[in-house]
């Protein structure tokens, strides 16, 4: 509790305790002692709301919750109705601070869960290491990061090993490992080991400010029910507070013009009573902290939306596009089957590797990946790159053939083709087929759970757009279990097929396209929600997509679905919610039936009810 909302509450309990000890005396009913006396405790608790519906007065905003209690609760005082008009401020109040307390707690749940802003960044000069700001820092410094220490700003590692924790960025609790050449972003903890980092941003430019940035300014992309609350406020409040003076004119003139006596009290009482009934705080303060305690409640998860309209639109996914390659497959070649004939799998393995020595193609580099030994480059000789075919060399003074259908023909021995999902490299040795490897781009461990995950959450087609092989496409969508998938295409088909969907949905139907961010651009931009996947460090995809997967686990895509999904909910239950109760009290309090007792209730209950509820938008962890 800051100190502000600490002035409060004491005020609060002053003012508690004047009116209980008004309410013991002895007072008499009417007199000037008592309205003078139960004025000290309303000035306590009302002055900042009496002065701040004077300056909306002053500046020609009069319609606001300020204006509202403050006529009602003078209009009360004025007729006698002291306690009521004191407890009514009172209960705003507590309302009030409690509405502060929650919306400051959420706050700082978010600060918390996104605490990747660094403070410092270690340079050395003359042999000393300083502490200085990350803004100071230029492209190309050399900055050490400490164990316990945030890394302040994107760059390459150039000397140290150590483990990073990126659960504030990704939501992920498993360390990564960090060595000399690799690539470290800012807002990763070191966990062990000294880092020496050259820098290849600046800090304004680095992934924790952009990240911050997205997530501060999420709140200016209003959805379609924030935007509502706020043309909804400005018509209700004029409104209700015309239809609260009709309320107090009306029947007594009515009553005169038909020869009955008017009772002005009771009608006026009825008006103020009105009045603070339709105080709409509950809709105004409820909805935005609803969108803001998801888009933080995501950040944590490694979701990062960027703007409560995204949330809005999320949560109606009804088709997902997804790319292939590095979206629901590793994106990385490997080794995933060895078939030998008349050698071991390990001798196989070593006569390609061996063979490939030289060579920096993706395939070769898998090969040598896979043996994982060191290569006596003395033991190869007479390598020759056959284009298109593969390598012949000499390895171990015997003659290797590596490569397609195309070199085992050229070399004139019998071979199995092999029909599956992947590239094929043939291996002949002194003329003799003895095998084969496949290389494939293997699946992620989690896409098969992701898609029926998202069928669990609504979205009712899922669709895998791939420029690769019509074979290899359809074995990954069959063993995932998607609805259609397309393959071979360029980039620019991808975007006339993603056209050829939107035409096909229905208009409360929102399509998802979820790609890498960088080669997907185009149709990123196109979709309806463009989500780009396992975008730690990549600034092209934190541009181009509307939501953005810090790292590379298709699950997460249902779960900002399912994040979207529940925030909605909450938002459209605090609509009903407040608006149900406010319009059952009203035509109470216009019938004489609910007082100002009531009037609290449906004003500063509903409120903290509705706030309430949406602090339950940051509890995501198990969507």
């Amino acid at each position: 509790m800051n100190k502000k909302q600490k002035k409060v509450l004491i005020r609060i309990i002053a003012a508690a305790l004047m009116m209980a000890v008004l309410l013991l005396l002895p007072l008499e009913e009417g007199s000037w002692i008592r309205f003078v006396l139960f004025l000290i405790p309303y000035f306590t608790i009302g002055y900042d709301i009496l002065k701040k519906a004077f300056k909306g007065i002053k500046n020609k905003q009069v319609f606001d919750e300020n204006f509202l209690m403050a006529v009602a609760t003078i209009g009360a005082m004025a007729l006698g109705e002291y306690t009521e008009g004191v407890a009514v401020m009172l209960f705003y109040q507590v309302g009030e601070l409690f509405q502060s307390y929650a919306v400051g707690k959420s706050r700082r749940n978010i600060s918390q869960l996104m605490d990747i802003r660094p403070d410092f960044a270690n340079i050395m000069v003359d042999g000393q290491l300083t502490q200085v700001d990350p803004d100071e820092v230029e492209i190309g410094s050399e900055i050490i990061v400490q164990p316990g220490e945030k890394i302040p700003i994107d760059g390459v590692v150039i000397d140290g090993t150590a483990t990073l924790d990126t659960a504030a960025l990704t939501g992920e609790s498993v360390p990564r490992s960090a060595k000399p050449g690799d690539e470290v972003i800012s807002g990763c903890i070191n966990m062990s080991g000294v880092l020496t980092i050259r820098t290849t941003k600046e800090f304004g430019e680095s992934t924790a400010s952009k990240i911050l940035d997205l997530v501060e300014n999420a709140s200016s992309k209003k959805s379609k029910p924030e935007n509502f609350i706020s043309r909804f406020a400005r018509v209700y409040t004029p409104a209700v507070c015309y239809s609260a003076v009709a309320l107090a004119v009306l029947p007594p003139v009515i009553s005169l013009i038909i020869g009955v006596n008017p009772n002005w009290g009771q009608w006026i009482y009825r008006a103020l009573t009105f009045l603070v009934i339709s105080c709409p705080c509950a809709l105004v303060i409820s909805i935005p902290l609803t969108f803001f305690a998801g888009i933080g409640g995501a950040s944590k998860e490694g979701v990062l939306v960027k703007g409560s309209n995204y949330l809005d639109m999320l949560s109606k996914a009804k088709i997902a596009v997804m790319d292939k390659t590095g979206t629901l497959t590793e994106g990385v070649f490997k080794v995933t089957k060895i078939v030998p004939k008349d050698i071991s799998e390990d001798e196989l393995l070593m006569y390609a590797a061996m063979a490939e020595v030289y060579s920096n193609h993706p395939i070769s580099r898998s090969l040598k990946e896979a043996y994982s030994k060191p290569i006596d480059t003395n033991d190869v000789t007479d390598v020759q790159e056959i284009s298109g075919h593969g390598i012949r060399a000499t390895v171990l003074g015997k003659t290797v053939n590596a490569g397609n259908e195309k070199l085992m023909a050229s070399v004139g021995t019998a071979f199995n083709q092999a029909n599956e999902p992947g590239t094929v490299i043939y291996i002949a040795i002194d003329g003799q087929y003895k095998g084969y490897i496949l290389i494939s781009d293997q699946i992620k461990a989690t896409s098969k759970a992701a898609i029926e995950n998202m069928k669990r959450v609504g979205v009712r087609q899922t669709v895998m757009l791939t420029g690769d092989s019509k074979s290899v496409a359809d074995i990954v969508a069959k063993d995932l279990g998607l609805d259609s998938v397309c393959s071979e295409l360029l980039p620019g088909d991808k975007v006339q097929k993603v056209e050829e969907l939107l035409a096909s949905k229905s208009e409360n139907e929102q399509l998802i396209f979820v790609g890498d961010g960088i080669n997907d651009a185009p149709v990123l931009s196109r979709a309806d929600i463009g989500i780009a996947m396992g975008a730690l460090g990549s600034d092209a995809a934190i541009e181009a997509a509307d939501v953005v997967l810090m790292d590379d686990d298709p699950m997460k895509i249902s779960k900002a679905i399912g994040i979207a999904k529940k925030c909605m909910r909450i938002v459209y239950e605090n609509i009903y919610f407040a608006i149900g109760v406010k319009v059952l009290c009203l035509i109470l309090g216009a019938l004489g039936i609910a007082n100002m007792w009531y009037a609290i209730f449906a004003d500063v209950g509903v409120m903290v009810i509705a706030v309430l509820n949406a602090i339950r938008a940051l509890r995501v962890k198990n969507i």
